[in-house]
């Protein structure tokens, strides 16, 4: 596959952020890593492997992107009022700077987003947060409840940026064109959250496939099974 590693500087985050970029042309996705991953981490896994012969055959070019993980929730140094306005103005970021970007690139006005486990949570989040501007989001494994990061700290940022919450009230119409795909399983340890968030959308009559594999943990195995199952849902050939 061909790749390519870019320092993309946000003038938002006042630092470059890491990007790989695999792939010369095709629909654009752009994945995030688990929890404090770095940007090589779906390749280095088999995520990107999984999907490979889409990639060559230039129907998808990915965009794996860093976390700043450490600066927002995983930051045990900071306040919690810190880590989310952080946190926010990373999404920010890739809604400003990131995805205009590969819009001029690409040639589309939508993109893809995908993630494995806390990358789920960032795909979906920021999906659901900015409609217009995805095709499709898949979360593997994710848990869609970010309240237990704020040791009971609750604004606005936190509200927004936490779709267990926001989705209540949504208005189920913006959501009328985007392929939503849940994955989990019966062994997975964020099974349950995955089916709390499904309950949500069903009830907000969001049309979405929360799909569950069998005898599966909450890993990489898991992830690269079903990820190219659930790509061949989404991508128009």
């Amino acid at each position: 596959m061909k790749e390519e590693y870019i320092n993309f500087y946000s003038h938002i985050l006042g630092r470059p952020i890491e990007l790989l970029v695999t792939g010369h042309w095709g629909y654009p996705l752009l994945m995030f890593p688990t929890s404090m991953g770095n940007a090589f981490q779906n390749r280095d896994s088999g995520l990107l492997n999984s999907i490979s012969s889409l990639i060559n055959e230039g129907k998808i070019k990915t965009y794996n992107i860093g976390s700043i993980d450490f600066e927002t929730f995983y930051g045990k140094h900071l306040p919690a009022h810190i880590k989310i306005k952080n946190y926010e103005k990373y999404t920010q970021f890739i809604k400003e700077e990131l995805i205009p970007q590969i819009q001029k690139e690409a040639s589309v006005h939508r993109i893809g987003l995908a993630g494995c486990s806390f990358g789920a949570y960032h795909a979906v989040n920021f999906a659901f947060k900015y409609p217009d501007l995805a095709d499709f989001v898949i979360g593997l494994s994710g848990a869609y409840d970010i309240t237990t990061f704020m040791k009971g700290h609750y604004d606005d940022n936190v509200y927004f940026n936490n779709p267990i919450d926001f989705m209540k009230n949504a208005e189920t119409r913006k959501y009328n064109h985007l392929k939503i795909i849940l994955g989990t399983s019966d062994w997975d340890i964020c099974r349950e959250d995955t089916l709390k968030f499904s309950h949500v959308l069903s009830n907000k009559k969001i049309n979405h496939w929360c799909d569950e594999k069998k005898w599966s943990k909450h890993d990489w195995p898991l992830w690269n099974m079903a990820f190219p199952e659930y790509i061949s849902e989404v991508i128009a050939y």
